[in-house]
């Protein structure tokens, strides 16, 4: 096969290249250099110049087949209009590269950054760093003058961008990403590899892109700390400058919700007494998380909707604009498609913060991450406490295997709580088996709190049995795997139906959810007490 043949592409230099009479010769020439050097042999010059530099060019281009006959040149008329507008010069050699015949499998290819505007320059690195041009970089510089002779040809350093051929610099790069990945798990060494994948991509998200991000999975499995982590390494990286603002979405309703969201001016309704700027506002080139997305009201998502799409909204009570650009992180426990299908979210809104979503897993998923869990937890708390908390062999070995099969409905919320109650029962910071032992005893009779946790298909068949859940219509399904989810997390059967019927309520004059709910799941021959009977048994 025959070797590849060097083309160099590069800008005549309007005032490096520059010279009259056999004295030009005696001054460095950037470009008539390239075809001086003896170690780097041309075959093609791609010469790029203003048509008012064509006299220059002709000169340039003469010289250089007086230096190296082997090196045909090509010249090509560029209009720059501009040398320092940083948008022309890049749309101008953006055109150049777009069609040039480039054949990669017969050709190297150099492009020259010594010449040009610092613009041009920019331009040419940019191009050829997102493989517009498909190169590496070649920098030039005069070397030493001599006396009596004409001038060095200098020297030369060819720069590869592909970072991965630099083993230093690939490993940095690496422990940078390790770094940050760390950082979003809270320097826990998790062991699930899926949880792991799921970090990782995470990471990468963050880092490239300003776009929305909704994390989804159980109460608990740890979305806020998330989301705070993932602004904290934006922060770090400078590419964000403001604020984190966090908000759950269910604690909102009517006025007050607004009023949080999208601010109010002063008089705009009662008792609103001051201007107040609102979360949106706050968060301006920050990040906004909204937890429990779902359950915002249909007003509060369309002005959501228009203040990402726009970056504008209108404040409570005032008749003019503000502007606010922030990154968005949602989160969720609710399936926002049956959301959509029982006409309580917006798809349109849905469409625009899905954009990266991921799934945290419950916390029994992940078995293998309960002992680094554990001992970040002891840490976290020996900090608290200023004790250092310790736990025996036997007390450890015994939490854990409790741990590990344990479902933990509240996920990381009540495991965390677990630990703290042993960790305040610890004489002298030691927490023994006896104290473990207390503790499992002490979930295995909370009832709700120890509950199975697992998706809708699954509380489903705990509550009618294998055969008679496969018999329920798709239409059903839906709607009673969600109400089962909210059962499985409530202590009472009004507590349930405050939560199912939040909305509906609120129209009515007189309410009584807990008969609702009642009659709804006799449809279904289900008994509220009984089914989380079910849920508890072991």
């Amino acid at each position: 096969m025959d070797p590849k043949k060097l083309v160099v592409i590069t800008l005549l230099g309007s005032t490096l290249d520059r010279g009259r009479g056999h004295g030009r010769w005696d001054r460095w020439r950037p470009t008539v250099a390239l075809a001086q050097h003896e170690d780097l042999l041309i075959d093609r010059l791609e010469l790029l110049y203003g048509k008012e530099s064509s006299e220059l060019a002709d000169t340039v281009i003469t010289d250089i087949r007086h230096a190296s006959p082997e090196t045909k040149v090509v010249g090509h008329v560029v209009h720059f209009e501009d040398a320092w507008d940083f948008e022309r010069v890049y749309g101008t050699l953006h055109d150049f590269a777009r069609t040039y015949p480039f054949d990669t499998d017969k050709e190297d290819y150099l492009v020259h950054i010594t010449t040009g505007t610092h613009v041009a320059q920019i331009c040419l690195f940019l191009l050829t760093e997102s493989r517009y041009f498909p190169a590496r970089l070649l920098q030039t510089s005069p070397g030493k003058r001599r006396e009596g002779k004409d001038a060095s040809p200098g020297s030369y350093a060819i720069i590869d961008l592909d970072l991965s051929k630099y083993d230093r610099l690939g490993s940095r790069f690496q422990k940078e990403k390790a770094s940050g990945q760390s950082f979003l798990k809270s320097g826990i060494e998790t062991r699930n590899r899926a949880f792991n994948d799921l970090i990782e991509r995470i990471e990468q998200v963050a880092i490239g892109s300003r776009a929305p991000i909704l994390l989804t999975g159980p109460t608990g499995a740890g979305k806020s700390k998330l989301a705070r982590r993932i602004f904290e390494l934006k922060k770090a990286r400078r590419q964000v400058t403001g604020e984190f603002s966090e908000v759950n979405c269910a604690t909102l309703r009517g006025d007050a919700a607004m009023s949080a969201l999208f601010g109010h001016v002063k008089g705009a309704f009662t008792g609103a007494i001051a201007n107040r700027p609102g979360l949106l506002r706050k968060a301006h080139q920050g990040v906004l998380f909204l937890d429990e997305v779902g359950e915002l009201g249909a007003d509060e998502q369309a002005m959501l909707l228009r203040a990402i799409e726009e970056k504008v909204f209108y404040p409570m009570g005032s008749d003019r604009e503000v502007t606010s650009d922030f990154q968005l992180i949602t989160g969720t426990n609710r399936d926002l498609r049956a959301r959509i299908a029982g006409g309580h979210f917006r798809d349109d809104l849905f469409a625009r913060i899905n954009l990266w979503t991921f799934r945290l897993p419950a916390l029994h998923e992940r078995p293998e991450d309960i002992p680094p869990n554990l001992d970040f937890e002891l840490e976290q708390i020996s900090a608290s406490f200023r004790v250092n908390i310790t736990m025996s062999k036997e007390a450890r070995d015994r939490f854990l295997r409790f741990a590990s099969k344990w479902t933990w409905p509240g996920n990381f919320r009540d495991f965390d709580a677990s630990v703290t109650r042993m960790a305040t029962l610890a004489d002298g910071g030691r927490i023994t088996e006896r104290v473990v032992a207390d503790e499992i005893e002490r979930l295995r009779a909370g009832a709700v709190d120890g509950a199975p946790a697992g998706d809708g298909k699954e509380l489903i068949a705990r509550a009618l049995g294998a055969e008679r859940a496969a018999q329920i219509d798709r239409f059903d399904r839906v709607q009673l795997e969600d109400v089962l989810s909210v059962c499985a997390g409530t202590r009472s059967l009004s507590e349930a139906g405050r939560e199912l019927f939040a909305y509906s309520r609120a129209e009515r004059t007189s309410v009584n959810d807990s008969d609702r709910l009642r009659k709804y799941l006799a449809r279904f021959g289900i008994e509220f007490s009984a089914f989380q009977q079910r849920l508890t048994s072991r």
